[in-house]
């Protein structure tokens, strides 16, 4: 019997991603917010908000108030401070509540994209050679080009432009200077992979199921490499969004089908998520999917990714909701 929810998500503010002219990101959790109390609503639960804000121990004191019999987690982290999303989700567990989505130690090693890398490897994961470089580094550099620079510990395309694209050493130099000084020290240098690309949300406990999957698609302006940058997400006037489109169901045949849906499953396992997670490939020179990002706490906003991947499922939006709620119920 449905009873008492509480939404859990990072409240607007001014911060980091502000300065650098990236708050859309943080700004578009209020429609997913508003879309899940909706749904959850219709489902017959009573609905508390939860806006949190820093600091950390303010956060959970008001986690401490929730008497809500589970809470559904949007909470993205504080503006411009990604790993505080973890550590929310790891008050939750200290605390007791049970909450939609993946465990805090999923959100934080896919946060760290290279010690997921190193995860994914050891498991047998195809993904895109890399490294971790900094402006004092860059002599160490190995890879060919090109190569993307990404900020080492970002989410929802922060950093990503058509300059993170690079094909010599004065680019590739820039490049992880500017990711370098915006973005806490780090960059994620990889080789970048011009094959199709796909994205696959994964939803499950212990048994998991792969909904249909997405290709992301590319028309733009000769010369702009085909990326799917945060202006392509975010800014409706910029080229790449517009000439960036979401294909659900993909076009692929069997066995590609198959070989998305096995790397995205093993990939779940592998980095212990729990209720739902997106996955996002590429295909190599060979047709191979190799693992971009993972992400355990993706956008759920109607229309969008997972939930129009639902849909393709032949789930209404409500229903993907009530899907996500019975998973965080569900006993261990």
């Amino acid at each position: 019997m449905p009873g008492a929810a509480a939404i859990v998500y990072n409240e607007p503010e001014e911060g980091r991603y502000s300065e650098l002219g990236e708050s859309k990101a943080v700004i578009g959790v209020l429609d997913e917010v508003k879309a899940v109390g909706k749904s959850l609503v219709e489902l017959g639960y009573t609905v508390e908000y939860v806006p949190l804000q820093p600091p950390l121990a303010a956060a959970k004191e008001r986690l401490k108030q929730i008497h809500a019999d589970f809470v559904f987690n949007i909470f993205e982290g504080f503006d411009g401070m990604p790993e505080t999303e973890s550590i929310v989700a790891g008050y939750m567990g200290e605390l007791g509540i049970r909450h939609t989505g993946c465990p805090a130690e999923a959100l934080a090693t896919a946060l760290n994209k290279a010690k997921a890398r190193e995860l994914l490897k050891a498991a047998g994961i195809l993904t895109p050679e890399y490294q971790v470089l900094t402006p004092s580094t860059l002599g160490e550099f190995r890879l060919s080009y090109p190569v993307i620079v990404k900020p080492l510990a970002e989410d929802a395309s922060h950093g990503i432009s058509a300059e993170s694209v690079v094909n010599d050493a004065v680019s590739l130099e820039r490049q992880v200077k500017k990711i370098s000084e915006l973005y806490r020290g780090q960059a994620m240098v990889e080789q970048f992979l011009e094959g199709r690309e796909f994205n696959a949300t994964v939803m499950g406990n212990k048994e998991f199921v792969v909904l249909p999957i997405s290709e992301t698609t590319y028309s733009l302006p000769e010369g702009l490499p085909k990326v799917l940058t945060f202006a392509g997400k975010w800014e409706p006037k910029d080229p790449y969004y517009a000439g960036t489109r979401a294909v659900c169901p993909a076009d692929v045949d069997d066995r590609l089908r198959d070989e998305i849906s096995g790397t995205a499953l093993a990939v779940c396992r592998c980095l212990k998520c729990r209720g739902y997670a997106r996955v996002d490939m590429r295909l190599d020179g060979d047709g191979r999917p190799r693992v971009l990002e993972v992400n355990p706490n993706p956008d759920i906003s109607p229309g969008y990714g997972a939930a129009r991947q639902a849909r393709a499922a032949g789930m209404t939006y409500t229903r993907f909701i009530e899907k996500i709620v019975s998973l965080a119920l569900e006993s261990d």
